[in-house]
């Protein structure tokens, strides 16, 4: 009974410790608070209009006939567009696109018009700058889906002047009539498959980087004894009180992300709310687990930050959310099931985007639970680092 009682006691004593280190350092404040709201507030905000609009676009017309003009009166319409300027030769649309003026452009050969109804195929060219992934992807559609209607046109207006009725033509420009439902997301908003990911993926990386420094700087200031006596020798319990406050301000954090995509911006949110900040609790300790492991292999601050900071980083690019895991070479593939990230965006689409029953779910919630354990073997490695005491720069 009094080991019982002692217990709560010694923890409460490392938390007040540990309290008195956030509210002592401004490291602390702008990492757990600052830093998360600063980001909110940037991606959310750059992204509030879903989808990229008014991309600068030119337009080459080398043949200047009527037809050619009310094409490039077609694509000022489309809002993805803007059709900023119109050049008179590919070489400068290309400087002008090299210069980052424009995102890409369209060149419209000459005898357009004569080509066309003389049923010679006139060709259109359109060229976009890939180095800029997603306004690329735009102006490509944008361009495809203008042309692609324009040819129709061409070809209904043909088939009037030949004297056939306007109910036989469209069976013969589009056979097949395509019915889309886009699901999960059928305003194809950007803000919507970016940022239910990319918020928590930064967020990834500050909780990695302030558990190790948290824990590193002890060493580093030479303090990692003394908090190990406040501990009564017990590493389990100085890591929980260390942890502890920040687990709770990072879940605040965390849950305040989930309140501002799914409250204050409506994104869809098919099972509730309990679910996600289910996931999103165990994403933190998960994280939070993680970065003890990195502490205890490599006891040095600078070495686990550079760990941390390159595991939180690459999970950006192996979690799936922009290029699809399965798709992935096998080795990668296999990579993206040890990332906490990619537990989570699995939930996330699951729990919030289909509205799955949480029985196909509950693999990637026990995966992130073992995060949280994965250090607990590991934990003799960081207390003779504690009590040694010696910083390695």
């Amino acid at each position: 009974m009094g080991k019982f009682v002692t217990g709560p006691k010694i923890l409460w004593k490392v938390i007040v410790r540990e309290l008195h280190q956030l509210v002592s350092r401004p490291i602390y404040l702008f990492s757990i608070v600052i830093a998360p709201l600063l980001s909110y507030a940037f991606f959310l905000s750059l992204m509030d209009n879903g989808l990229p609009e008014e991309l600068p676009t030119a337009v080459v017309d080398l043949d200047h006939s009527a037809t050619s003009r009310n094409l490039t009166r077609q694509f000022t319409t489309v809002s993805s567009l803007s059709i900023t300027t119109e050049y008179t030769s590919f070489t400068e649309a290309r400087k002008a696109m090299q210069k980052s003026e424009i995102f890409g452009f369209v060149i419209i050969p000459p005898s357009f018009e004569a080509d066309l109804y003389a049923n010679r195929r006139p060709e259109i060219s359109y060229y976009t700058n890939s180095a800029y992934f997603i306004p690329s992807a735009l102006e490509f559609r944008s361009f495809k889906t203008t042309t692609t209607l324009a040819a129709a046109a061409a070809v209904q207006q043909t088939l009037l002047a030949r004297g056939e009725y306007e109910r036989d033509i469209m069976p013969q420009i589009q056979p097949i009539t395509v019915d889309m439902h886009p699901l999960g997301n059928p305003w194809t908003n950007y803000s919507i498959y970016l940022n239910n990911t990319f918020l928590p993926g930064i967020l990834e990386v500050i909780i990695l980087l302030t558990t190790i420094f948290s824990i590193g700087s002890e060493i580093k200031h030479s303090t990692s004894r003394e908090w190990l006596r406040t501990a009564d020798d017990n590493i389990l319990l100085a890591i929980t009180g260390k942890l502890l406050p920040q687990t709770i301000l990072f879940f605040i954090m965390g849950a305040l992300c989930q309140s501002l995509l799914y409250g204050y911006f409506q994104f869809p949110l098919q099972n509730g709310i309990w679910p996600m900040l289910a996931a999103m609790l165990l994403f933190v300790m998960a994280l939070q687990g993680l970065s003890i492991f990195f502490i205890c292999i490599a006891p040095s601050l600078r070495i686990a930050l550079s760990i941390g900071g390159l595991f939180g980083v690459v999970s950006f690019s192996l979690t799936g959310f922009s290029f699809p895991a399965e798709a992935m070479y096998p080795a990668f593939h296999l990579l993206t099931d040890i990332l906490p990230l990619r537990h989570y965006f699995i939930i996330y689409a699951d729990q919030a985007l289909n509205g799955v029953p949480f029985y196909y779910s509950r693999m990637h919630y026990m995966a992130l639970f073992i995060y949280i354990l994965l250090a607990l073997p590991f934990l003799p490695l960081l207390k003779r680092a504690l009590r040694k005491q010696v910083y390695i720069a």
